[in-house]
């Protein structure tokens, strides 16, 4: 199902796949000649007479998820406009994705394209985004900032304040680091490509950087007693969500422990402590 409305000048295209059990969805936006991702190739047929009819220049993607991307390939041949992406995931984007199946069952299959490596800026019709490396949910995660008018396009930065689940990939202390990086900016209200528009975006990365700090002390403070991840998960996440084991635990609370206490064993190394 396809919703879309605009706010302040930001077409924001919701886009939510009926067979998707966890209940997740996926924001497009659009902006002065700016596609922001291109959702998922599960809602390619409803969001293509979107794409036929909207009038765009170019296309800035956030990072190389298939939630994301799944509608890339179909612009690329049909609108003929550039794909901007990290220039690390331009090789990835050349090729099908491969990704467990359950994701195919929420997003579909994201078919190879032809992306463009992102430079120092990027410019739509009338202004210009400034493009931020932002990793640590994504190796290749950016978002995109305007400095005139403070909006930030934040892709997967943010989602929720309070954090729960991460994919096996995530680092919660790299996405920690991110989130400080970018509150150094002017920036007002946001675009999430799953919480949707955010008006006091600035705000909730801090309630975010908050609670992440605040959950990664007593992590290590759990872990400095002597207990282990499991008994650690017990206490703080305790928790057991559907996607965890529809994920096969590629989803999983338990991901946000052991990225916490691998850096920390990590940082110990390389300042000699251990």
């Amino acid at each position: 199902m396809i919703e879309i409305k605009t706010v302040n000048d930001v077409v924001c295209v919701h886009g939510t796949p009926g067979g998707n059990k966890a209940g997740m969805s996926v924001y497009v936006f659009l902006t002065d000649g700016l596609l922001i991702d291109t959702g998922a190739q599960i809602l390619l047929e409803e969001l293509i007479p979107f794409y036929e009819s909207a009038d765009f220049d170019s296309v800035a993607l956030t990072h190389y998820h298939e939630d994301h991307t799944g509608g890339a390939a179909w612009i690329k041949e049909h609108k003929k406009v550039p794909l901007f992406i990290h220039p690390m995931s331009v090789e990835v984007c050349a090729k099908d994705a491969e990704y467990p199946e359950y994701r195919k069952i929420f997003w579909g299959k994201r078919d190879a394209f032809k992306a463009e490596p992102l430079g120092k800026a990027i410019h739509s019709r009338t202004q210009t985004w400034e493009p931020i490396f932002t990793p640590g949910h994504a190796k290749d995660h950016m978002v995109y900032l305007n400095h005139n008018n403070g909006v930030l396009f934040s892709g997967d930065l943010f989602v929720t304040p309070k954090t729960k689940l991460v994919l096996r990939e995530e680092s919660v202390p790299v996405i920690i680091d991110s989130i400080k990086r970018l509150l150094q900016y002017d920036f007002g209200e946001v675009f999430c490509c799953h919480a949707g528009h955010v008006p006091d975006g600035k705000e909730m990365f801090r309630k975010k950087l908050d609670y992440l700090e605040n959950l990664q002390g007593e992590i290590l403070r759990l872990h400095s007693q002597g207990l282990t991840v499991h008994e650690i998960q017990q206490v703080v996440l305790p928790n057991r969500y559907p996607l965890i084991e529809i994920s096969g635990h590629e989803w999983d609370s338990e991901h946000i422990i052991t990225s916490i206490l691998n850096e920390n064993i990590l940082s110990a190394r390389e300042n000699g402590t251990i």
